[in-house]
């Protein structure tokens, strides 16, 4: 803690794998877009968050302090508890994720790598063509972009609710340490 009363939460290291996966999500998704895109961008972007996932699942592992899995995802008994007090407007604010926002972490990170892997098998000569993978990366994709936007909307409500800019944290790392923030 320094003496603004400020305590590093995130390290570099999650906070830089955060943005180069914001980063290469937006880059893959809107590659696609005509008026935007550059297509020949699409399947390096998607591997490049392949690679930021996978050190991120790394990272959560052997990393330290709110960085590890173990710091946030919580059982699903911690966890509707703390949806229950959260739809009574009593959660706790708490320094890391929330076990909401842990859950989402990993849902997220599923989800990059499963569309990653359906991006990958439709290059590949057994399944090249094949509608089956095609619609799963579509119905991934679009999982995804839903993810994201109550992603984002968690941060925000979050953010709001307990008067703190999950965002600048995810800048610069650190957060208050008081509960009244």
């Amino acid at each position: 803690m320094n003496a603004t009363g400020r305590v590093r939460v995130w390290d570099r290291a999650v906070r830089l794998l955060h943005w180069a996966l914001v980063v290469s999500v937006a880059l893959a998704a809107l590659s696609l877009v005509d008026a935007l895109g550059v297509p020949a961008w699409h399947r390096p972007a998607g591997y490049v968050a392949l690679v930021v996932v996978l050190l991120r699942i790394a990272w959560g592992v052997v990393g330290r302090g709110h960085a590890r899995f173990g710091a946030f995802v919580r059982g699903p008994a911690a966890t509707l508890h703390y949806l229950s007090l959260l739809m009574r407007r009593r959660e706790p604010r708490t320094l890391g994720h929330n076990p909401l926002g842990g859950w989402m972490i990993v849902t997220l990170l599923l989800c990059v790598m499963a569309l990653a892997l359906t991006g990958w098998l439709y290059t590949t000569d057994m399944f090249w063509g094949s509608e089956l993978v095609e619609d799963a990366h579509r119905v991934l994709a679009w999982s995804l972009l839903a993810l994201v936007a109550l992603h984002v909307s968690g941060v925000i409500f979050t953010s709001v609710r307990h008067r703190e800019n999950l965002v600048k944290a995810m800048i610069d790392g650190e957060k208050n340490t008081r509960d009244d923030t």
